[in-house]
């Protein structure tokens, strides 16, 4: 099988979903999983098995003999493409920095190269004996990320 048609198929049927491709994965067993995010809203049962289905169509199973898996991307699993950071522009995310630093904030910004990220943190402050909350802004390079997840709040 080639990953390149897979992954066109899966692309032209998330786009009739109102999807998005994040992955396409293809083992040397010819194990596939594609994985879709919707552009607005959540994937459901239905934007799956519309891609299944169309695969199927262009593929034929006894021939190519390979397992298809179609699912969303999840709140577990981190960001893959500049799509899924601009639909979570304004929420909270979790980020994991290379040499183990971690930080929830809110993303304000994407782009290719970087993350824009706001947050507050307890700080020292001239004259204060008590350290004070102080606001953040700050842009990173998403070379320095390991991941960004979205984060959960339980209230």
């Amino acid at each position: 099988m080639d990953k390149e048609q897979v992954k066109r198929i899966a692309e032209e049927g998330a786009a009739q979903r109102g999807c998005f491709l994040v992955e396409v994965t293809l083992s040397a067993e010819n194990d596939i999983e594609i994985v879709i995010e919707k552009e607005e809203g959540i994937v459901d049962w239905d934007d799956c098995a519309a891609i299944d289905r169309l695969v199927h169509e262009n593929f034929d199973q006894d021939v190519e003999d390979y397992s298809l898996t179609v699912s969303s991307a999840g709140l577990d699993r981190p960001f893959k493409v500049l799509k899924q950071y601009r639909k979570a522009l304004g929420t909270k995310v979790d980020v994991k920095f290379k040499g183990g630093k971690r930080l929830i904030a809110t993303l304000s910004d994407a782009d290719e190269q970087s993350v824009t990220l706001e947050y507050s943190a307890l700080e020292a402050v001239e004259g204060k004996k008590k350290k004070e909350k102080v606001e953040h802004c700050e842009r990173f390079p998403l070379q320095e990320i390991n991941s960004v997840t979205p984060y959960i709040e339980f209230k």
